[in-house]
């Protein structure tokens, strides 16, 4: 089993595991077809089932989206107050220049 190593995607590695769950094909056999060491099946399988329960999990794909429309929320507000921080700089400078013009020059 020398050469190139091949990286297989999540739906290949799940179609691998799932024909020997479910068609009963040995792992000897699905070992050879692939190209595979049966560590390496083994440890896909192991990943499979500690990882499994995602697959049932409710609102994964909400949550993101709830925290992606929190995230834009946060930097619109951020976005006000750099505006607001922005008009009142400009105030403060426009009346020290104003005072300044009022008391006269300064020798």
């Amino acid at each position: 089993m020398t050469g190139k190593r091949r990286k297989f995607s999540a739906e290949e590695k799940v179609r691998i595991i799932r024909r020997h769950l479910v068609d009963r094909a040995p792992v000897s056999d699905l070992c050879d077809e692939y190209g595979l060491r049966p560590n390496q099946f083994y440890l896909w399988q192991k990943d499979f089932f500690e990882k499994g329960h995602a697959a049932f999990e409710r609102g994964s794909d909400a949550k993101g989206r709830r925290l992606e429309s929190e995230v834009s929320a946060l930097k619109n507000k951020l976005a006000h107050k750099d505006e607001v921080i922005a008009e009142i700089m400009e105030s403060h400078v426009a009346l020290k220049k104003n005072l300044a013009a009022a008391n006269g020059p300064v020798d």
